[in-house]
């Protein structure tokens, strides 16, 4: 094993698309950090969950447990959050105020809605996506091309192109989410104009590596990055939306970020994975990587992937929601 890195920073998010919470330390488990996102606000007319990608107001209120969430906290079981607007208003999730404050702030039916069991399935079901609405995702364009989620294996697209969110969880597609200093300090020097803080990508951990790679956390897919307590496996880079370049407290709105990413980064930043051994995570923890095993050239399965994605492109419908 060789050395990775150490941890800067490691991040909650009781609220689905809300800020974070910076924590010392936090136990993982195969659903990611303890207590992630065990709220979400749904959208009332379309029936499923939704965030900032969609409502970006969102990403200025604040979200932080009345009380330290309890060992049982995830799928069906969310401890009460304290939700606060940019007006200083606060509101308790068992407050039935807090379904109508938050509609009145993003100017649309809305309610917050409670992690289901993993069993009720039904509840984090969504209507499949249009190529409108991934446009409105990814901040593209009429004539700009959509993305190539060719990345993503065969299994989790059909699972996120029939969920909101994975069975179990409220992320996007994967319990973890990691990212170096050096992926923003490169992004930074490209885009000298824009704010690269850690707060717009939203990650579980921020990591200082000092790999020579300007993107550290790739290079680590498909291997192992062993803490002196659990294990996290990297998979795949993360591919961003548009959430990055929306405003938030102390960040302006900046649409150079997700240019610049898409210019420059192959519109990934950080990486997306599992948790391969629960255990504690903290910051400085120091970080030793198994290396992955590499494959030469692209394999057949690779290729034959690479055409059904292209079908699958071809057959998303054009029409969008409001």
């Amino acid at each position: 094993m060789v050395e990775a890195g150490r941890i800067v920073s490691v991040w909650r998010y009781p609220v689905k698309s809300m800020a974070g919470e910076r924590v010392p330390f936090a136990d993982v488990t195969a659903l990611g950090v303890h207590a992630d996102r065990t709220w979400a606000v749904r959208d009332v007319e379309h029936d499923t969950t939704t965030g900032a990608k969609k409502l970006p107001g969102l990403l200025w209120c604040t979200a932080r447990y009345a009380q330290t969430p309890p060992p049982d906290a995830g799928p069906g079981h969310a401890p009460e959050v304290i939700i606060g607007f940019p007006d200083g208003r606060e509101f308790s999730s068992s407050d039935p105020g807090v379904h109508p404050a938050l509609s009145d702030h993003v100017d649309r039916e809305v309610e917050l809605r409670a992690l289901p069991p993993i069993a009720d399935r039904r509840q984090y079901r969504t209507p499949m996506a249009t190529k409108t609405d991934l446009r409105t995702i990814f901040g593209l364009e009429a004539d700009e091309p959509l993305p190539d989620l060719s990345m993503f294996p065969v299994r989790k697209l059909a699972e996120i192109t029939r969920y909101a969110t994975p069975i179990g969880s409220y992320v996007d597609a994967y319990p973890v989410h990691i990212l170096t200093t050096r992926s923003l300090a490169a992004m930074a020097a490209v885009a000298p104009g824009s704010d690269f803080d850690v707060r717009r990508f939203r990650p579980t951990l921020l990591i200082d590596s000092p790999a020579g790679s300007e993107h550290p956390e790739w290079d680590w897919c498909g291997g192992v990055l062993h803490g002196p307590d659990a294990a996290l496996q990297p998979l795949i880079p993360t591919i961003r939306c548009v959430m990055p370049s929306h405003d938030q407290p102390g960040l302006t709105r900046d649409r150079e970020i997700t240019r610049s990413i898409a210019a420059h980064s192959r519109r990934c930043l950080g990486a997306y994975g599992n948790v391969l051994k629960p255990g504690r995570i903290a910051e400085d923890d120091a970080l030793r990587l198994e290396p992955p095993a590499r494959q030469a050239g692209e394999s057949a399965a690779a290729k034959v992937k690479r055409t059904l994605m292209r079908a699958v492109a071809a057959a998303i419908p054009n029409g969008g929601r409001n």
